[in-house]
């Protein structure tokens, strides 16, 4: 499916607008492109398959891949996981919001949902995420900006040139963006399992988590 054109919104210049384009977006099922605290991401509804299947359609990336969430606070995540140990919500609640991404176990009912067992999330480090996510109170999508086996765009311009018109919203800012992906741990055993290394180190995650467990 190609657009006419993208709606593109500068969030620093227009934030009010930004978040409440993007929040419609999100409900009538469409795709944006959006800036995180990490790089800039494809957003969209994780329960609305055809939002899922466009975005692994436009990245050209196999279904099976999977796409890190991010959500605005602990409530809404609790709503879809489920904890053995409650001191793992003390930790969590201690290394967010930061771009760490956490692979956690899903309840029988969100994993009905989405068809998977597991999977990341993170509260994210970002003003604007944080007031989108705010809105919405659901989870969001964030999975990078790049076609299959590319590398990821982390210059709006870059973004606008590949992919306006093949999304329904372009956010953009003129800050600075990281240009590493978050730091992402896995949960599922209870334990920190280092996945891959972003700009957040492993050790200090692990010293977090034994102070609170």
């Amino acid at each position: 499916m190609t657009l006419n054109k993208s709606k593109i919104v500068n969030i620093d210049e227009h934030p009010k607008e930004a978040v409440t384009a993007a929040q419609k977006i999100f409900y009538e099922g469409g795709v944006f492109i959006y800036p995180t605290d990490t790089i800039y991401g494809f957003g969209a509804n994780p329960f609305n398959q055809d939002a899922v299947d466009r975005i692994f359609e436009i990245k050209k990336r196999p279904a099976e891949k999977s796409m890190i969430m991010l959500v605005g606070s602990i409530d809404v995540l609790l709503k879809m996981v489920e904890f053995k140990n409650e001191s793992l919500i003390d930790f969590l609640l201690s290394i967010w919001p930061n771009p760490v991404s956490v692979v956690l176990r899903l309840n029988r009912v969100t994993a009905e949902q989405l068809n998977m067992d597991t999977a990341a999330f993170r509260i994210p480090h970002h003003s604007f995420c944080q007031k989108l996510l705010n809105e919405i109170k659901m989870p969001l999508i964030s999975t990078s900006v790049n076609r299959h086996g590319q590398e990821p765009l982390n210059d709006y311009t870059q973004i606008k040139m590949e992919f306006n018109g093949e999304v329904n919203g372009i956010f953009h800012t003129k800050r600075a963006t990281l240009n590493t992906g978050s730091t992402i741990i896995s949960l599922t055993s209870g334990k920190p399992e280092l996945i891959r290394e972003g700009k957040i180190q492993f050790s200090e995650i692990m010293q977090k988590f034994e102070l609170r467990t």
